[in-house]
């Protein structure tokens, strides 16, 4: 920690302020009772414009913006820059299923994805599903915030475990007393510290270092000396299907994940989630200059900090490169802005699970008359829960860029995308067809992931979410997003299952959502017994 005590108390000044942020947050807006998950875990769904726009851009851009798209741009270059479209396409997608979801939500009281297929396809066991993956698919997403954090603590000379569990007490305690209203308002200041150090990141750092040129022409010359035929400057023959597989795959998965409904469904109507959606590509321009940050670490000659193990850990290039290149202050607050920037996504993130366990496994199948002070009490405890597993996705996982984290996570939320998305315009799939659908599909992408190795760390098994294509036998070095090819089997067996369902005539289940008004607000004269079977 020598050469390192201004950075550490600008850091933990800030980091303590926006945890005190945390713990006010309980009184903000505070209702009659907050013991419900409506108000617990949506913030009493009152949010408006600017609250969502903070609290849904610091959802979706978290830790992994700041730490892990870098990283990934400075190891293997071009590739790292899938982020970019991945963003650019989520929008309209979000803004076709997410504003719908919030309509049938908002009138039929649903809090989860889950609710609403329990309800849609009459299935409690699809429903369980749905949110045991959605579960499962978090827990990595929540380790890579935690990984964040770990990065600036290492790049300050603090190493082991301690970090993990710090930032676990952190989360723990501000999440379990104020609920989702501790994230919206830690995002304003989490979002003002991103958009400034970025700000001054591309233009003094580029100053420093001679220019852009200058910066593009070292990071040339570095993936020009190394035998990896998947990196580069410019993306190539081996790694293009990966790219454009990465990018679609990755923006399909992104508004499947539990948080990512979470925070559209604490807004307070429809026209605030399309003034949303309409701004929110903002924050794609900042995605690009973080992603920048890579190549900036290559033409500064930044070395990542080596562990204990004498391995070189790629997700603290960023930290280490502001510490090269900032004065010690500046350096603290940007060590902040991560670390800030890992609390709030990350925070939403436990909420999300917790409401999932709370609303289709506890009240489903263990209390079905539960309260809802007991749901709210149950979700708390379960937020912590949650922590635990991602705190065990790190120490069991190891993988070689922080980013596969939130990949193999993708990978799993994708198999929801049938039953949850296409179930909104849909109701073709029989139940059963979704279900064996889910099953193939996360059974084919579990393979996949499992036939990755690593070579950083000599793992033969779950070393990213690149596929190659030779495993299935094709004469090609090429790599594909698992995720993808996990998701065609899916609507493959979906299909093929509801065909053969509906040729023996086995009976659905019945549909709640039907005749309802959700296509606008609630009360609105100019809808009348809508409905989701139709194609409006």
């Amino acid at each position: 920690m020598s050469g390192h005590t201004t950075e550490l108390v600008v850091f933990v000044v800030l980091f303590l302020a926006v945890t005190v942020m945390g713990f006010v947050a309980a009184r903000w807006r505070r209702p009659e009772s907050i013991d419900s998950l409506h108000e617990w875990g949506l913030g009493g769904r009152s949010f408006g414009s600017w609250i969502t726009w903070f609290l849904v851009g610091g959802d979706l851009y978290t830790a992994y913006t700041f730490v892990a798209v870098p990283a990934l741009v400075f190891g293997a270059g071009a590739l790292g820059f899938y982020a970019l479209p991945y963003t650019v396409v989520v929008y309209p997608l979000v803004f076709l299923v997410l504003t719908r979801m919030w309509s049938v939500s908002h009138v039929h009281g649903f809090v989860t994805p889950a609710d609403f297929v329990r309800a849609r396809f009459g299935s409690p066991t699809l429903a369980l599903a749905v949110a045991i993956t959605g579960l499962v698919a978090t827990m990595p997403y929540i380790a890579l915030q935690l990984v964040g954090i770990e990065a600036v603590l290492k790049s300050m000379g603090i190493t082991g475990h301690l970090p993990i569990v710090i930032a676990f007490a952190i989360l723990a305690a501000y999440t379990y007393q104020s609920g989702l209203r501790a994230p919206a308002l830690i995002a304003f200041v989490k979002d003002a510290l991103i958009y400034i150090v970025i700000l001054v990141a591309v233009l003094y750092i580029p100053a420093k270092l001679g220019g852009w040129g200058s910066i593009f022409d070292a990071a040339a010359q570095k993936f020009a000396a190394t035998p990896a035929k998947g990196d580069g400057i410019t993306l190539n023959a081996t790694n293009q299907l990966q790219y454009v597989t990465l990018a679609f795959g990755s923006a399909l998965a992104l508004f499947l994940y539990p948080h990512s409904l979470t925070g559209v469904l604490a807004s307070k109507n429809r026209g605030v989630i399309k003034r949303n959606m309409s701004a929110l590509p903002a924050y794609s321009l900042v995605l690009g200059l973080i992603a920048l940050l890579g190549y900036m670490a290559i033409a500064a000659g930044t070395k990542p900090v080596v562990g204990a193990n004498g391995r070189p850990d790629a997700n603290t290039i960023v930290p280490r490169l502001f510490d090269q290149v900032f004065p010690d202050w500046f350096t603290g607050v940007a060590y902040a802005a991560i670390g800030i920037g890992a609390l709030v996504p990350a925070a939403i993130m436990s909420i999300a699970a917790a409401n999932l366990f709370t609303r289709n496994i506890y009240r489903e199948y263990l209390n079905k008359d539960a309260t809802d002070a007991q749901e709210a009490k149950v979700s708390k405890i379960v937020s912590l829960v949650v922590k635990v597993g991602a705190v065990l996705c790190i120490l069991l996982l190891d993988p070689q860029f922080s980013i596969d984290l939130q990949l193999i996570g993708g990978v799993i939320i994708l198999q929801t995308l049938p039953s949850v998305a296409l179930g909104l315009y849909t109701r073709w799939f029989h139940r059963g067809g979704l279900l064996a659908g889910w099953a193939l599909g996360l059974a084919a992408g579990m393979w996949m992931l499992y036939l990755i190795p690593n070579p950083a760390n000599g793992k033969a098994h779950f070393g990213g979410s690149a596929f190659g294509l030779a495993n299935l036998g094709f004469d090609t070095t090429m790599t594909v997003y698992a995720g993808f090819l996990a998701l065609i089997v899916n609507l493959v067996v979906a299909v093929l299952g509801t065909l053969a369902f509906r040729a023996f005539k086995v009976a659905d289940g019945p549909d709640a959502t039907r005749r309802e008004h959700y296509f606008v607000d609630e009360g609105d004269p100019r809808v009348k017994d809508l409905d989701l079977t139709g194609s409006h």
